[in-house]
């Protein structure tokens, strides 16, 4: 037996934005689903967002298109750890050059949420506070932690997780795609397993939405884009400020022929 993936997505303006300035984007054939949160001034964030999601998927489906890194990634990093992050690194320099060029763009950024699937198993890379839930058995793991300011000060131990979720600081993030020249992504790799359910989301949906309701909604075999709808709905329903984006991932078995 082999893993297919089934994926399904929505993003939604939600009820204060004016503008989306989430983005997302999949290739099934090549395995890699990626999410991005944009923030900048006027329809920077969208630019942002966009060229992160566009250079990503690009990037596996012309993977001769630069070397991979060598330096970055600890010894024994697998190839596919490496091309994850180097796709990553590629997006960075991508949206930092295009706002380096354009004055009006100046300071434009994005979060990233990517995951890419190598055989049995999967890897998750992000920048920023969007998110990788990994649903199983019932119970929702979030494999990412947050690069932003209210949670370095929980891991640090000077706010509880309470404090940090009424937090009008909570929105900072410590690390974006395009705000240097250079970044690290976190980089870590998970077995697959059928019946696993992954949810890639922006922060206006994990802010909102409770890991009891995902796991509700995503336990079982309902369809994805209803999944999708029912997700969105429930942030708003919460009272979701922001921009509301999920991508699903159903892992599931597919025999050889």
């Amino acid at each position: 037996m082999s893993l297919a993936i089934q994926a399904a997505g929505k993003t939604d303006v939600g009820s204060v934005r004016a503008n989306n300035e989430d983005n997302f984007g999949f290739d099934l054939e090549h395995g890699i689903f990626v999410l991005c949160d944009g923030m900048g001034g006027a329809a920077a964030g969208e630019i942002a967002s966009t060229l992160g999601v566009d250079t990503i998927v690009g990037y596996f489906r012309n993977p001769k298109q630069e070397p991979l890194s060598e330096e970055t990634e600890p010894a024994g990093a697998s190839l596919a750890v490496r091309a994850l992050g180097d796709a990553i690194r590629s997006a960075n320099r991508a949206i930092h050059q295009e706002a380096s060029e354009n004055q009006e763009r100046t300071g434009m950024g994005t979060t990233v949420v990517a995951v890419y699937f190598e055989g049995d198993a999967f890897i998750v890379g992000h920048v920023g506070d969007s998110r990788v839930y990994l649903i199983r058995s019932g119970n929702a793991r979030q494999l990412t932690d947050d690069h932003s300011l209210v949670m370095e000060q929980v891991r640090r131990g000077l706010l509880t997780l309470d404090e940090a979720k009424t937090s009008r600081m909570q929105n900072l993030v410590t690390r974006a795609l395009g705000a240097e020249q250079n970044v690290e992504p976190d980089l870590s790799t998970y077995p697959a397993a059928s019946g696993d359910v992954l949810l890639l989301c922006s922060d206006g949906l994990c802010r909102f939405v409770p890991e009891t309701k995902m796991v509700e909604v995503l336990s079982g075999n309902g369809n994805l884009q209803d999944c999708c709808d029912l997700l969105v709905q429930s942030a708003k329903e919460h009272g979701s400020d922001d921009n509301i984006t999920c991508l699903l991932l159903r892992v599931a078995e597919q025999a050889n022929r």
